[in-house]
């Protein structure tokens, strides 16, 4: 069968990733695993974890053909059965994916993505930039792309339940996390197995947290460089998709590297996202492994 053919009829399925989220209970996996066969899912994957009596699982299964309304309809009151929250994201044949950008305040890495959507150097659709502070509103509105605000308050659960509800809104395939200076939560992460890319200023498992670059300065490093990975429970733990680097000169200061570091971020971060969306990671074993073009059902872009 010729690759053309071959994706052909992969890209024919549906794609659904469903999460749930409560407190553990006997029977949650059966119940929902048996629920997906019944409605003529195929089970391609399933996790499970469990934290503190919290029990979370994320399972992706993929259709021939699937009534959206009869499904959504049999997982709300599966999900009132179960008393846990449920929910089903489908990943359509032949749509772009939507991507959802997190922000703070800096903007080198906002701007060379929106800056390839707009050259067509990805093909994505940008669906909403959201920020904990308002600082970036007008790069967005440069690009004409929707920026909704959402300030942490002393109930960090809510902030993220709005960010939640965002994301549910605009049908997110995937969260970038721009230089976003939040940490979040393993509530949050559970929902989005593998599918939040963030980036960070050294190169991991060196220098965790925000002030990579102090520390890097600071300890004298000869080498300084950045980490695009994916976000799991562990803060800067996750499996890492590429990694760039430079070399520190005796007349760098603070400054000049993080300036250099900056531009290094929003490179190697789009490198990352180009990955992405043209299918070429896969994780297991907590390593992403990159394709090679002829390991690709399909072509590349």
């Amino acid at each position: 069968m010729k690759r053309s053919d071959r994706f052909e009829k992969i890209n024919q399925k549906t794609i659904i990733e469903l999460t749930a989220i409560g407190h553990d209970r006997k029977g949650v996996v059966a119940e929902i695993t048996n629920f997906v066969f019944t409605a003529g899912g195929n089970i391609e994957n399933v996790k499970q974890n469990v934290v503190r009596g919290l029990f979370g699982m994320h399972l992706e299964a993929s259709f021939q053909k699937v009534n959206r309304q009869q499904f959504d309809g049999g997982l709300a009151e599966l999900s009132k059965k179960l008393q846990m929250e449920i929910k089903v994201h489908y990943q359509e044949p032949h749509r772009l994916r939507n991507i959802a950008i997190l922000v703070s305040r800096e903007h080198e890495c906002l701007e060379k993505i929106l800056e390839a959507k707009s050259n067509g150097e990805i093909h994505c659709t940008v669906s909403v930039v959201i920020g904990s502070e308002n600082t970036l509103n007008s790069i967005a509105q440069k690009f004409e792309i929707p920026f909704e605000t959402v300030i942490y308050s002393d109930n960090p659960q809510e902030s993220e339940n709005k960010i939640l509800r965002l994301i549910e809104n605009y049908n997110v395939d995937l969260i970038v996390l721009a230089r976003y200076m939040r940490i979040l939560s393993p509530n949050f992460v559970w929902r989005y197995p593998n599918r939040i890319i963030n980036i960070h200023p050294s190169l991991l498992p060196a220098f965790p947290g925000a002030y990579a670059y102090v520390q890097a300065y600071e300890r004298g490093a000869k080498v300084v460089g950045c980490t695009a990975h994916f976000v799991t429970e562990e803060l800067d733990q996750g499996p890492i998709i590429c990694q760039e680097s430079f070399k520190v000169q005796p007349s760098d200061t603070l400054e000049s590297i993080k300036k250099r570091g900056r531009a290094l971020e929003a490179m190697t971060l789009l490198e990352a996202l180009k990955l992405y969306l043209q299918g070429m990671l896969e994780v297991y074993w907590g390593r992403v492994h990159v394709l090679s073009t002829n390991d690709l059902p399909y072509p590349a872009d």
